[in-house]
């Protein structure tokens, strides 16, 4: 499936690689925590660089879910770390989904959004540097319109369409080539996938 140039850090492998595995993702979702945890652990050092290497790419899909109140601030931080620094992208991710029960619906619910903010970025800085966190702040800003969103609305509204687009409704759902897998589990380990790509892997 095709992929706005902005979000390539999404990208994990060759983008020129004939098959496609994607993860719709929200990061509040203790599911997909802990299939990004798998997919950081065995997919990616197995997988994507090793038995199937310039054959697979794995594509990360935010998917925030409207039901969890923080979701929304949780896929801004992600896209405005993305643009600012995307060479650390990954480590965020490995940051900030082991924290992510910190903006479950109760603990955030006290919060305002721009406290909310303030904590993602602070997840935010060992990983990226105090220089390159003051540009993600600024994105996490609001713009000058009352409604307007901030700087990487337009890209969080390009995540939901897509998902929208293509019917999918949890996470994590796993598509390869283009197609919903509805049999991965998030607790798939390394027998499971090497079971999934030998029927799979065709080119």
């Amino acid at each position: 499936m095709a992929l706005q140039p902005s979000l390539s850090p999404f990208v994990i492998g060759p983008y020129a690689a004939p098959h496609t595995l994607e993860f719709f993702y929200d990061i509040v979702c203790p599911f997909s925590r802990k299939s990004y945890a798998n997919l950081r652990s065995v997919l990616e050092p197995k997988f994507v660089n090793g038995e199937y290497k310039d054959k697979l790419k794995i594509i990360i899909r935010l998917q925030p879910q409207p039901w969890h109140v923080a979701s929304h601030f949780c896929h801004e931080a992600v896209l405005a770390v993305a643009r600012v620094a995307p060479d650390q992208l990954l480590n965020y991710l490995d940051v900030l989904y082991p924290v992510n029960e910190t903006f479950y619906d109760i603990p955030a619910s006290t919060l305002t959004p721009v406290e909310i903010r303030q904590k993602l970025a602070a997840v935010a800085e060992p990983v990226i540097g105090p220089e390159r966190l003051l540009a993600v702040n600024e994105l996490l800003k609001h713009k000058s319109t009352p409604n307007g969103g901030v700087s990487v609305t337009e890209e969080l509204k390009y995540c939901i369409k897509v998902s929208r687009q293509n019917s999918i409704h949890t996470s994590p759902t796993v598509l390869w080539d283009g197609l919903i897998q509805e049999q991965v589990s998030s607790s798939w380990g390394e027998k499971e996938w090497t079971d999934f790509f030998n029927a799979k892997v065709s080119a």
